[in-house]
């Protein structure tokens, strides 16, 4: 199974609009330190599945015909936005695997177009192609899930974006559920106080450790956690990485 992060910042992005701090500076210089919105690219030998749909150019970064389909963690704007284009194309309808927000974004139940939204249910696993993928519940302002995704020979991913800490229930999945990788929310620099709707570098820490992945990829990354590290020179345990734009992954 093969992991793109092809987008990691939060909302806003890196650089942000209007910003002269040294993590927005820098990205406008250098573009490996842009971030884009949150998404990453999932493919095994049959499968090729998006993470959420925050990126405006998917409807030119994959031709049609080219994705199985779209699973969404929720609905805020930033992780949805790419499919108000996408959903006039023309041809085969695309399946959009999404939690059961019965509001979802604007008015992408009413005109949908190709889009084919099926609501998911937490901890039902479904499949697609060879993987199997259970939704996980997590703590955010809109009905948010991640995702346990599994291949048939047993290599397993979870991708837990936009949460503050990790529901109980969810928590006792990773724990029980076998060897595998993730890649969490980790928005802030470490705050005094619990930080709303995000992870903040000390809550993501808290979680790996429960946890206990073989490996961690830190994404939806704001320019204040990009900021925090150039002035603090941060690192990581080898079992932890920053995840970066472009960045590709095995699992």
């Amino acid at each position: 199974m093969q992991i793109t992060f092809t987008g990691t910042a939060g909302a806003g992005g890196v650089p942000r609009y209007g910003c002269e701090c040294a993590a927005c500076v820098r990205a406008r210089q250098q573009p490996e330190y842009r971030r884009r919105p949150c998404s990453a690219l999932v493919e095994t030998n049959q499968v090729r599945l998006l993470l959420d749909a925050g990126l405006m150019d998917i409807h030119d970064q994959f031709p049609a015909g080219s994705l199985n389909a779209i699973v969404l963690t929720h609905f805020h704007a930033d992780h949805v936005q790419g499919l108000f284009h996408l959903r006039w194309g023309k041809g085969a309808r695309l399946p959009v695997f999404c939690p059961p927000d019965p509001d979802g974004c604007a008015d992408l139940y009413k005109n949908s177009g190709i889009l084919d939204f099926r609501h998911l249910e937490a901890f039902k696993p479904f499949e697609i192609g060879d993987l199997k993928i259970t939704p996980l519940p997590l703590n955010h302002s809109k009905i948010t899930y991640g995702y346990a995704i599994e291949t048939q020979s047993g290599q397993r991913f979870a991708y837990l974006t936009d949460t503050v800490g990790l529901p109980e229930n969810s928590m006792h999945f990773l724990k029980s559920w076998g060897p595998f990788s993730m890649a969490l929310d980790c928005s802030y620099p470490p705050k005094v106080h619990s930080p709303a709707n995000h992870n903040d570098y000390n809550l993501a820490l808290d979680i790996i450790n429960n946890a206990r992945p073989q490996k961690s990829w830190l994404t939806h990354l704001s320019h204040e956690l990009d900021l925090w590290r150039i002035e603090n020179n941060c690192k990581l345990e080898s079992n932890l990485a920053w995840a970066a734009d472009g960045l590709i992954v095995q699992v």
